[in-house]
């Protein structure tokens, strides 16, 4: 598995993963159908308005999973998105995927990244944890879905240090 920064050759791989993901109606709150064209589209204008992209690539190349970090309305504070697809889930490609964002914020003028998971998505809890994010609260009942029921969400976030603090890191020891 390797990581590089997504460019906008990656849309329409980037985005038959998403649609790929969504086709398993668990992990994401895409809903199939996925119209490609579409989501391609969306991811090109996404890394035109400065967001990060990564991808996930397997041994042979072909993009398995993706992480974006999403402007918010808010100032120094960014959303993060990722999906893997089944086969290549377990394999340290989520990690990679996080060293490769958590580097990236390192170093940009933010104080924040947050993320919305579903309570039942363990594997993506226990990941996020690792990584000093913590939950702040619950979105309760918040998404209806296209079959009329209604899923809530956790709301997790990591404080991130102003370039060079160390000191309020998680993980830091201090």
């Amino acid at each position: 598995m390797r990581v590089r920064r997504a460019t906008a050759d990656d849309a329409e791989a980037v985005a038959g993963v998403i649609r790929e993901v969504a086709e398993e109606r668990r992990w994401i709150a895409t809903e199939p159908p996925v119209d490609l064209a579409e989501r391609a589209e969306r991811i090109r204008a996404m890394l035109e308005n400065d967001d990060a992209l990564w991808a996930l690539e397997d041994d042979g190349g072909a993009v398995v999973g993706n992480l974006a970090l999403h402007q918010t309305p808010i100032r120094g504070v960014v959303s993060l998105g990722m999906c893997i697809l089944a086969g290549a889930r377990g394999r340290g490609g989520g990690r990679a995927l996080m060293d490769a964002a958590l580097l990236y914020l390192e170093a940009a003028d933010l104080h924040k990244v947050e993320l919305e998971v579903w309570p039942d998505n363990g594997p993506a809890i226990s990941l996020y944890t690792r990584y000093g994010f913590e939950v702040e609260g619950l979105r309760r009942n918040h998404y209806r879905r296209k079959d009329g029921s209604l899923r809530s969400s956790l709301i997790m976030a990591r404080l991130l240090a102003p370039s060079g603090d160390a000191q309020s890191r998680p993980g830091s020891g201090t």
